[in-house]
């Protein structure tokens, strides 16, 4: 091996033990690895920051924004209501949201296509009386696969797609392109998560009653501050449980002087300056602090939550979050910002700390208060992820038509070849802002920096690792250990490598990694590398494994009560079947 080959494979070594060990934000490991690689100087500094003009990075901010315009609009929101009240029998209900959730994602972001159908779909089974983690995983996995069906899908198929078009000859892979293989696996895995997979979950989780458990979305741990007119000072906390019976809400709870009550201290007489711990849903919270007159915040008169001027938000913590990993407090939500954190929802599980005190983890979901015209935002500043409509949030509906339409023409334009594609896409962003579907000051907001720095930073350290001979080395590797078997072993191989690898990192720095092995396996064998490039797009889409996979894998798993080990379950039945499907489908539809 060279020194540029040395010092390219350490630094993607420590990358991917980073990346795994997750207590650094992944964009920026990367970020980092690409500054060490300039300094280092296996990457050139005139290619430096070149993958932040790449078009997959542009395209995909642009998917991003065009995911705004799409719920803001109220599109996704109609056709998630409508399939979620279309099955009333939980396989139907899961079969139907599963089917919905792949087209979504086939047409938008995943991430935000799940965040759309969290809500209805955990609200069916509060209706239902049944347990979400019976459908939020199928939900997940049916949106993961549902992205590998168009090229706009999931942001490893757009960096394929740009990939090929940088081959000599060879023009970038077309929307629809990736259709014949990623609708038969889509399909497939879809059909298998509807009748088989979610009767793999484990039984426990299926029995837990999502109606008690912390992690309900209607759920929330809350604290409400008792003021000196208050109609609680002088009773005692259990003398509350007629009041809270009757409201719906639980006193599990009394911090006083800062300090958390051994128990639920219902034997305490209530003083003023005393905060009550409570569990509820937040209109049943709101009706409660009501009727004792108790305060959302502190030095505040108390108020019903639903005033023109206030506004409550439900907002989900992806992996990667700016609020990942620190508290309220230290974020200075309430101070800073003038938003509260009202309550958290996690895992099913209790927790003494103060709310505002409490380290937020990946797949809380945050129950925020604030002036209606900053909360939406303040979410978006710290990166969650608000939840789709639950009466809590304003969407444009009247202009669900449009927005549709847009997007439509945009697509069908770039397929004939009549306009590059993110100029088409860029046009629909244009048009979101102009007839504010999205806001100009929601338009930067919508896009996931994160991994848009993961992938600028990242494409030109693959790029430096293909110039220096790295992937040609790998390919040589993995061709040498199936010699004298069939290209269909090498391809089989490739995707299990590839498949492995998105199951501990990010999908996106995956792809950038593969895309240049698959070419060079493909020149090894002298057979054509399209069916290789495919192979790579539909592994890296593919992680089921674990919660750390995939953002919508984390996502679900505080709603869902989900455990690390859960996953595998129904994740490596998937993956085998995607396997077993896949390589006949690429093969047939991309012979070598």
């Amino acid at each position: 091996m060279t020194t540029d080959q040395i010092l390219l494979f350490s630094l993607l070594f420590f990358v991917f033990v980073f990346l795994i060990w997750g207590r650094i934000r992944y964009d920026l490991v990367a970020f980092i690895a690409l500054i060490l690689a300039i300094a280092l100087g296996v990457v050139p500094k005139e290619q430096a920051f070149s993958g932040f003009g790449h078009p997959a990075t542009i395209i995909i901010a642009l998917v991003l924004i065009i995911s705004r315009g799409l719920s803001n609009s109220g599109a996704v929101e109609l056709i998630g209501h409508y399939v979620a009240n279309l099955a009333k029998s939980l396989p139907g209900h899961i079969a139907a949201m599963a089917g919905i959730s792949a087209i979504l994602s086939a047409i938008m972001n995943d991430v935000a296509a799940l965040a759309l159908l969290m809500p209805v779909d955990m609200q069916a089974a509060a209706r239902a009386k049944r347990s979400p983690a019976l459908t939020l995983m199928p939900l997940s996995f049916a949106s993961i696969l549902g992205g590998m069906v168009t090229m706009i899908g999931t942001p490893p198929n757009i960096i394929i797609a740009e990939f090929r078009g940088k081959l000599p000859g060879q023009a970038s892979f077309s929307m629809f392109d990736f259709t014949p293989v990623g609708l038969v696996c889509a399909s497939i895995g879809v059909l298998f998560i509807a009748t088989i997979g979610w009767r793999l979950i484990p039984a426990e989780r299926k029995t837990r009653d999502s109606r008690k458990e912390l992690m309900d979305i209607e759920a929330y741990i809350a604290e409400l501050h008792v003021p000196e007119n208050s109609d609680a000072v002088g009773k005692k906390v259990r003398e509350l449980d007629d009041i809270a019976e009757d409201k719906g809400v639980t006193v599990i709870g009394l911090i006083r002087r800062g300090k958390r009550l051994p128990g639920q201290a219902r034997r305490e007489e209530i003083r003023k300056g005393d905060t009550l711990v409570v569990e509820a849903m937040p209109e049943a919270m709101d009706s409660f602090a009501g009727a004792l007159k108790l305060d959302y915040r502190r030095n505040e008169k108390p108020g019903k939550i639903t005033a023109k001027d206030i506004s409550l938000l439900e907002v989900a913590v992806p992996s990667g979050a700016r609020i990942e990993g620190r508290t309220a407090l230290q974020m200075r939500l309430q101070y800073r910002h003038g938003v509260t954190l009202l309550g958290i929802s996690r895992q099913g599980r209790a927790f003494r700390e103060q709310v505002r005190k409490l380290q937020i983890r990946a797949g809380d979901i945050l129950l925020l208060l604030g002036p209606a015209e900053r909360v939406h935002e303040i979410a978006t500043w710290f990166g969650g992820l608000p939840l789709a409509e639950r009466g809590l949030q304003l969407i444009q509906r009247d202009k669900a038509l449009m927005a549709s339409g847009l997007f439509a023409i945009a697509i069908a334009l770039a397929s004939f070849g009549l306009v590059y594609l993110p100029v088409a896409l860029a046009g629909v962003v244009a048009l979101y802002a102009l007839l504010k579907i999205v806001p100009v000051q929601q338009v930067y907001r919508s896009v996931e920096w994160p991994v848009i720095v993961l992938l600028g930073s990242m494409i030109p350290i693959g790029g430096a690792l293909e110039t220096s001979g790295g992937t040609a080395l790998i390919a040589s590797s993995i061709v040498s250990l199936s010699e004298g078997y069939s290209a269909v072993v090498v391809l089989t191989l490739l995707m299990v490598v590839t498949m492995t690898l998105s199951d501990v990192m990010n999908n996106t720095a995956t792809a950038v990694i593969t895309a240049p092995i698959a070419v060079d396996i493909a020149a090894r064998l002298n057979v054509n590398p399209d069916p290789f490039l495919m192979t790579v797009a539909v592994a890296a889409s593919c992680a089921f494994l674990t919660p750390i996979g995939h953002k919508n894998n984390t996502l679900i798993m505080g709603p869902g009560g989900y455990r690390f080990g859960d996953y595998w379950r129904m994740g490596l039945p998937l993956e085998i079947l995607i396997i077993a499907v896949s390589i006949p489908a690429i093969l047939f539809f991309w012979p070598l």
